[in-house]
């Protein structure tokens, strides 16, 4: 039997890969699903609070959607948060090489976690990475 729950790793800092993650996030909430978000590496920059959304494309789509008005990926994964059980943690190595603590990062995320916390809180999910 397919699991019900999506977890999605989240280390890329591209337009494209944050867009797609977070439409997957708050589809999946907004269906009823429990979603587990660990953001990391390139993507974890765009959480700290005053960062900007405007992430680099890495192809022409990227760029398209920025000049569509398509709802920037932040807002989907508010309202995946907000709208339906989603949980995005913020990883804590990631958190440390970058040098900002909880209180820098958007109040809408999780407390942060390691990678092994969050790898056990999704063994029996569906796991995708962008």
């Amino acid at each position: 039997m397919t699991s019900s729950k999506v977890c999605v790793v989240m280390v890329s800092g591209s337009r494209e890969r944050l867009q797609m993650a977070a439409m997957v996030a708050s589809v999946a909430a907004v269906s009823g699903r429990e979603v587990l978000v660990f953001l990391s590496m390139n993507a974890l920059p765009y959480f700290v609070k005053g960062m900007s959304t405007d992430a680099a494309a890495e192809g022409k789509l990227g760029s398209l959607m920025e000049h569509k008005n398509a709802p920037d990926f932040k807002t989907l994964f508010e309202q995946a948060v907000s709208l339906g059980e989603a949980k995005l943690y913020p990883c804590s190595m990631a958190m440390d090489v970058l040098a900002v603590g909880p209180d820098d990062l958007e109040p809408y995320l999780g407390e942060p976690t390691g990678l092994t916390r969050f790898l056990d809180a999704a063994r029996d999910g569906q796991v995708w990475t962008f």
